[in-house]
């Protein structure tokens, strides 16, 4: 089969398929066309599609393709071009546009709907929303950081003290933990909220402090926010606006699917933010968090507070975003072309496959069925009385430990008296260097090697000396402790000068 790749519109600078992308699906069995010109404003260049073995094409051979992979959901003009039977992969947004999906059913083209893919483990590699999420969460910490023009870490100098900027962020999916983590990273105090309660752990693993909601229990059970109640709203409203009027920084991420944006701060609580404060609405596209956003502009308030809305943060990075959109797609023409021989399979009995077709044969499919899935953490099975594993396990532990008993006995009595008082110590040793190895975070693993590398070097010592004895038994464990020490000796700096160069510029 025959994938087309077009120009995008101009206001969209991402590309569908990039050079690396390309040679992926070549090796599917695909034929990949490319419209000249459809990665410039990405920073790939006709040639290097070419270099991928890509066909450089006009606009409409590529829309003329057997599988055509767009950014959002194409112009009428274009899908004149499209042929019936095609498959068209785009970002589709099916519940915003219902009349988008009676025309495509009427032309009988198959629509797979990239922004629809189901949030299960299986399919993240796919998840379109996550990928550029990642993206305009970052870019929205580096919108941020311009429009505030302070530092975010705090600085103690001889010429005073300068404390970190507090950064609050409201929703904590994909977006918020990746402007989280930003911010974290340049120094500031971040703190999150958001409707999930189980989301705290996540939170609190990048750096931040979770500020949960006012009796919020429930646990999602699809992967996405639930919109909230009018007095569910009211108290998290209240809460947004309280730890705004802290904030130096508000990131708000607030998108249900299907549905306007809901508002998160109003006049009154954006009247009680500090002057020089910035609020970044990154749900602006789908009419912002704020009742003050001017969508793909930035705002100042007549209090000094600045609220930027922009349109699209993840083109403003199209190199990185059109790579992490094009990949996902190559993931999910993996899945549907289990042959790696350029045949599309539309398995409808997939879960992932079902969930983001929208049309197929002339019919609408959306919606989807739902999928149940929740991001708490598995709780512990209860205990039961029917546990033989854990009771031949726990009998196989002290069979061991019977034998160890048995062993060590039997070394103590052929043991002469004076050397009894070693194994003590070797008991000691063990133990001490378990609990100090296992309790060692894993970022001082390499420095600990040349502690032990030290240790080795006294064995090794010890072993030299004890090889010339006149006891068979007494040489041949100081051979194998020589052999042994060395190994740990010499591979041990080995690994240490490895990990070491790492770190030194070339």
């Amino acid at each position: 089969m025959r994938i087309g790749v077009p120009l995008e519109r101009p206001n969209q600078p991402l590309v569908a398929a990039t050079p690396d992308t390309v040679r992926k699906l070549i090796k599917l069995g695909y034929e990949v066309c490319v419209e000249v010109g459809a990665g410039a404003k990405a920073s790939f260049p006709d040639s290097h599609y070419e270099d991928a073995q890509a066909q450089l094409v006009d606009h409409e051979q590529v829309w003329k393709a057997d599988v055509v992979l767009s950014l959002d959901a194409p112009s009428t003009r274009d899908l004149d071009v499209m042929r019936e039977g095609a498959t068209l992969i785009a970002r589709l947004a099916p519940a915003r546009h219902p009349e988008l999906l009676d025309d495509l059913a009427q032309r009988k083209i198959t629509a797979l709907a990239m922004d629809t893919v189901p949030r299960i483990s299986r399919a993240q590699a796919m998840d379109v929303l996550s990928s550029q999420a990642n993206v305009a969460g970052n870019r929205a910490i580096i919108e941020a950081a311009h429009d505030f023009g302070r530092l975010f870490t705090g600085q103690v100098t001889a010429a005073g003290k300068m404390p970190p900027a507090r950064v609050y962020v409201i929703g904590a999916g994909v977006a918020g933990l990746a402007a989280i983590g930003a911010a974290s990273a340049m120094g500031a105090e971040v703190y999150a909220s958001d409707v999930r309660p189980e989301v705290a752990e996540q939170v609190e693993s990048m750096g931040a402090r979770f500020v949960p909601l006012p009796g919020r229990t429930e646990v999602s059970k699809d992967g996405y926010a639930r919109a909230l109640t009018a007095e569910e709203a009211a108290a998290a409203n209240a809460l947004y606006a309280e730890q705004a009027a802290q904030a130096d920084i508000v990131v708000t991420t607030a998108n249900v699917p299907g549905r306007k944006s809901p508002i998160l701060l109003d006049e009154a609580a954006i009247a009680a933010m500090k002057p020089g404060s910035v609020i970044v609405d990154m749900a602006a596209a789908n009419g912002g968090n704020t009742t003050e956003t001017k969508p793909g502009e930035k705002y100042v308030t007549p209090n000094g507070v600045l609220i930027n809305g922009p349109l699209d943060l993840a083109g403003q990075l199209p190199a990185q975003s059109s790579q992490l959109y094009a990949q996902n797609i190559v993931n999910l023409l993996k899945l549907m072309t289990p042959q790696k021989n350029g045949d599309l399979v539309l398995d409808l009995d997939d879960e992932i496959v079902r969930g983001i077709t929208v049309t197929t044969d002339g019919g609408i499919l959306w919606p989807p069925p739902p999928v149940q899935v929740s991001a708490a953490p598995v709780q512990a099975p209860a205990e039961t009385q029917d546990a033989p594993e854990e009771q031949n396990t726990g009998s196989k532990r002290l069979w061991w430990m019977g034998l160890a008993a048995v062993v060590l006995g039997a070394l103590v009595m052929v043991t002469p008296t004076q050397a009894i008082s070693h194994y003590m110590v070797l008991a000691l040793a063990i133990i001490v260097g378990f609990y100090v190895i296992t309790n060692v975070t894993h970022s001082l693993h390499t420095p600990l090697m040349s502690v032990t590398n030290a240790i080795s070097g006294i064995i090794l010592v010890g072993a030299i000396l004890q090889i010339g004895s006149d006891n068979i038994w007494v040489t041949i464990l100081s051979f194998i402790a020589i052999v042994v020490a060395s190994i740990n000796i010499f591979g041990g700096f080995r690994v240490t000068a490895r990990m070491l160069s790492m770190f030194q510029k070339a």
